[in-house]
């Protein structure tokens, strides 16, 4: 199956137009409609309706397979080329909300280094394409076991930190002055849905293993101080690291409590592909060793 072809294609169902896809891709209409006839004939399917333009149930199923089918390939070319390629000088860094600390920033470079917050599920995706140097994904874990990355490219993961969770509560909620709280308690409260800031409630979810935490109110920016504004409303209860439920600024009128049970941690993890080399090799030594 060419890559070309299965690159236009996914391009025309996206935008369910053949027009905007030549026009995003850079071809002629006339060669996008070439494509997708070339695809449809390799694959013996009619891959797409054309009044409207949607696909059929087999070019449903091919969209199933197109993104991790291109990912890798994209991943492949990165791994390549960065093998190739002399060691570069900066370092461009992807990271969690929660996942770059105090410690971890004090030893990037002093120039050169370029660091963006994305979703948890982007990061693997953003290191083995080469868009990043290196990831740092955090989340929720038993004790030394490691995260459930999506499994995009062969990838080197290695855990840098871990520390307790704590819950914040509004000062004014009736659990806020336990020394410490069970997720079993909480399954029914009402939960800020905050997986670009807080720890995802799906993780929570996993770790209780019965259900339950629906999403109040749901807020999607990776502002910490916005989240805890919220929390001191009283629109939810979100989890975060120790270190950040009651250091960040607009903590006020929350109060961070301990989760004791059950025994996870919020851990942190490293994320990069082949050896690193250059400002990236440095970086990752500092951490790991």
């Amino acid at each position: 199956m060419d890559p070309h072809l299965l690159r236009t294609y996914v391009a025309v169902a996206r935008l369910a137009s053949f027009s905007a896809a030549a026009d995003e891709l850079g071809y002629t209409q006339s060669a996008v409609s070439q494509h997708i006839a070339a695809l449809e004939q390799d694959l013996g399917a009619p891959l797409l309706t054309r009044r409207p333009v949607a696909p059929t149930p087999a070019g449903e199923r091919l969209l199933e397979h197109a993104a991790p089918l291109l990912l890798r390939l994209d991943a492949a070319r990165a791994d390549v080329r960065r093998t190739a390629a002399a060691p570069a000088r900066g370092l461009a860094l992807a990271v969690t909300a929660t996942a770059l600390r105090g410690h971890m920033a004090a030893q990037l470079p002093h120039a050169g280094v370029a660091v963006r917050v994305l979703p948890r599920e982007a990061i693997p995706a953003e290191v083995a394409t080469g868009a990043a140097d290196v990831g740092l994904v955090d989340g929720v874990a038993a004790p030394s076991d490691p995260l459930r990355l999506p499994d995009v490219a062969p990838l080197t993961t290695r855990g840098v930190a871990e520390e307790p969770v704590h819950v914040v509560l509004p000062t004014g909620h009736p659990l806020a002055h336990r020394a410490g709280l069970r997720l079993a308690d909480l399954a029914d409260a009402r939960w800020l849905d905050a997986p670009g800031a807080g720890l995802p409630l799906d993780q929570l979810r996993a770790a209780h293993v019965g259900g339950g935490f629906r999403p109040a109110l749901r807020y999607d920016g990776t502002d910490l101080r916005t989240l805890l504004t919220l929390a001191a409303a009283g629109h939810g209860l979100t989890a975060l690291p120790a270190s950040l439920a009651s250091a960040v600024p607009g903590a006020e009128g929350t109060v961070a409590v301990p989760l004791t049970a059950p025994r996870v941690v919020h851990r942190t993890e490293l994320v990069h592909a082949g050896a690193p080399v250059g400002a990236a090799a440095d970086f990752v030594a500092a951490l790991v060793d």
